[in-house]
C-alpha cells in the first residue's frame, strides 16, 4: 500500500509517518522504482503501536524505547513496566499542575463581573507575579486579584 493507504489503516497523517521516518523512529519505507513509499502489514503494524503509543501520551523517545522492546522477544517484561509507570508518574504531575491550573483560572472568571466596566481580575491575574508554589496555590489566589504586578 502507498503512504496515503497506510495513514488511512495506520490512523495518523502521512506527513507524521514521513517525519516519524526522517527522525528514524520507524524504519524508511520500502520505495517503488519511481520513488513512491510502500507499506506492508509489518510496517502497518508498526504504525498503529506508535499511533496507539503517541494517544497514550508517550513520548517519541518512550516510543523509541517501547518500539525497541517490542520487537526484542527477549525482553524483560520488567523493562516495559518500568517505561510505562514512568510516564503514569508524570501523567499523574501533568494532572496536579493543570489542575490547579483550571481552578486558578476558573476563581479568576468567577471573580470577574463580565460587564461593561474595564475592571477584570482575570487580566490582573494574569499580569501578577506572583510566586506560586504547590502548597501556596489556593492562598495566593487572592492576592492574583488584587495584585497588579
Amino acid at each position: 500500500m502507498n503512504i496515503g493507504e497506510a495513514a488511512v489503516a495506520s490512523g495518523m497523517s502521512a506527513k507524521m509517518i514521513r517525519y516519524y521516518e526522517s527522525i528514524s523512529l520507524i524504519k524508511q519505507s520500502r520505495r517503488t522504482q519511481s520513488g513512491y513509499r510502500t507499506y506492508g502489514d509489518s510496517e502497518l503494524h508498526t504504525l498503529r503501536f506508535v499511533k496507539r503509543a503517541r494517544s497514550l501520551g508517550f513520548s517519541v523517545e518512550q516510543i523509541r524505547e517501547l518500539l525497541s522492546l517490542w520487537q526484542d522477544t527477549g525482553r524483560a517484561s520488567k523493562d516495559v513496566k518500568e517505561i510505562a509507570m514512568e510516564h503514569v508518574t508524570e501523567l499523574d504531575k501533568r494532572i496536579v499542575e493543570m489542575t490547579e491550573m483550571r481552578d486558578t483560572l476558573r476563581h479568576l472568571a468567577n471573580a470577574c463581573a463580565g460587564d461593561h466596566r474595564p475592571e477584570c481580575p482575570i487580566l490582573v491575574g494574569l499580569a501578577a507575579t506572583v510566586q506560586v508554589t504547590q502548597t501556596d496555590t489556593s492562598r495566593n489566589h487572592a492576592s492574583c486579584l488584587t495584585d497588579p504586578g
